[in-house]
């Protein structure tokens, strides 16, 4: 079982934000937290509601880019162009 008592909210905020993010894949959270996929799962499962989570789960199910394994070299950065708007 995962311990989220070793993270603070705003880490398992930040978790669960690049766990929806699409270019961000699951090393990269492994690797920044210390968490392989089914750990970053259980901790989905946790802390989103129960559709939340099945939305999630229907999102990252066999997407590509949620693994550096199977994403196109194309794909180089771990956010999007727009997700930090500097206003």
């Amino acid at each position: 079982m995962i311990q989220t008592a070793q993270y603070l909210d705003g880490d398992i905020s930040r978790i669960i934000e690049m766990a929806w993010e699409d270019r961000t894949p699951f090393e990269a959270i492994a690797r920044e937290y210390s968490l392989n996929e089914s750990a970053v799962i259980r901790l989905m499962r946790l802390h989103l509601q129960a559709n939340s989570f099945k939305l999630w789960r229907k999102r990252v199910s066999g997407r590509k880019t949620k693994h550096l394994q199977l994403r196109s070299p194309e794909v180089s950065r771990g956010y999007c162009t727009r997700q930090y708007k500097h206003h």
